[in-house]
């Protein structure tokens, strides 16, 4: 479980090719893996990885082909939002994340409002409904509100300190985003769907 404040940017320095699927090799950057052991969960930019080695601060995972199918980012090198498993005692400054994306959005707008950008984002439809005005979302792993939600588009304010700190300044329009919708939101359709289903 995780709470969508990103704890650092790493990058993917290269892939290996695995029977099936790839291992991935991340400079930790900030994240500081000391306390980071062979088994531990770590989100890369939302999506939920077990690591399996360390080199110094380099870690390495491995994605399934299942896991490269519904998710973006973890296809070649580059920049990746990070961010360590909670321990219970850790504060939730976020919501609850659990590093499962739910679907791929496109960015359709990334526009300068002063020193703030306005990110509109196209939702896939069967995950739309579960996105709401002022209700949490996790983009590319980092919890975010949103502003404003029209059938399946919907907008987020991002402020300097999330631009600076997360990957989400290299945005633009065409742009694809992990996307995971607040857990009590799907919960909530489980249990009304079910009163339908079982009567």
């Amino acid at each position: 479980m995780f709470s969508g404040i990103i704890a650092a940017v790493g990058r993917i320095t290269h892939l290996t090719t695995r029977e099936a699927g790839f291992r991935l090799h991340v400079d930790a950057g900030k994240l500081g893996i000391d306390d980071v052991a062979i088994g531990d969960s770590i989100a890369h930019s939302g999506v939920c990885l077990t690591v399996v080695g360390k080199d110094g601060n380099q870690f390495m995972v491995d994605v399934s082909p299942e896991t490269l199918s519904c998710t973006v980012g973890l296809d070649a090198p580059g920049p990746v939002n990070l961010e360590k498993a909670l321990r219970l005692s850790d504060v939730i400054g976020g919501h609850l994340v659990s590093g499962h994306v739910d679907g791929v959005g496109e960015v359709l707008r990334f526009d300068p409002v002063g020193d703030n950008r306005m990110l509109e984002i196209l939702a896939p439809k069967e995950i739309a409904k579960f996105i709401a005005r002022k209700g949490s979302v996790a983009v590319d792993g980092t919890s975010l509100t949103t502003n404003d939600v029209s059938g399946q588009v919907f907008t987020i304010n991002l402020i300097p300190h999330t631009l600076e700190n997360t990957t989400l300044h290299l945005l633009k329009p065409g742009a694809k985003v992990n996307l995971e919708v607040d857990l009590i939101a799907r919960y909530c359709e489980r249990l009304l769907s079910a009163e339908r289903e079982l009567g």
